[in-house]
This record gives structure tokens, C-alpha cells and sequence, in this order.
């Protein structure tokens, strides 16, 4: 059976790449760095309401940690796009 421990470390490795590239982008400033700053904001409320409510309907530790992963993955991808 797969460690719940497992996919909480991989989520804070890949984490890492999620934090560093709109970090740069808001060094480097400009128009865009301003509406990343709000993005990134209203992006960590809906996640933390989303796992909120998972947890709420009696989900499990590794269906948020999965859920977080699957974000991570998908803001990997529009900011190397």
C-alpha cells in the first residue's frame, strides 16, 4: 500500500517548482506581476475552502494531498507554457 507520508513529501518537492516560477516572475515586475500577486492569493483560498470541504464530507488526508498534487501539476504546466 502506497504511504500517505510518500505523497505529502512529493507534494512539498513539487511544490518547490510551484513557488519558484511566479516568484520570478514577480522579481522581474511589470504588469504581470501584479495580477499573479492576486492570482496566486485567490488560488490559495479556493484550495484551502476546497480541502476544507473534503475533509468536512468525512474525505481523507491522502484525497486533499491528491487533490493538492493534481494543482500543483496543473499550475507546473501554464507557468512553463
Amino acid at each position: 500500500m502506497f504511504n500517505p507520508h510518500c505523497a505529502a513529501f512529493l507534494l512539498a518537492v513539487e511544490a518547490q517548482k510551484v513557488i519558484e516560477l511566479p516568484l520570478l516572475r514577480i522579481a522581474w515586475d511589470g504588469a504581470e506581476a501584479r495580477v499573479e500577486m492576486v492570482s496566486m492569493v485567490g488560488e490559495k483560498v479556493v484550495a484551502a475552502m476546497e480541502a476544507g470541504n473534503t475533509l468536512l464530507a468525512c474525505g481523507t488526508h491522502d484525497q486533499v494531498v491528491t487533490h493538492y498534487r493534481e494543482l500543483v501539476v496543473d499550475t507546473t504546466r501554464r507557468f512553463t507554457a
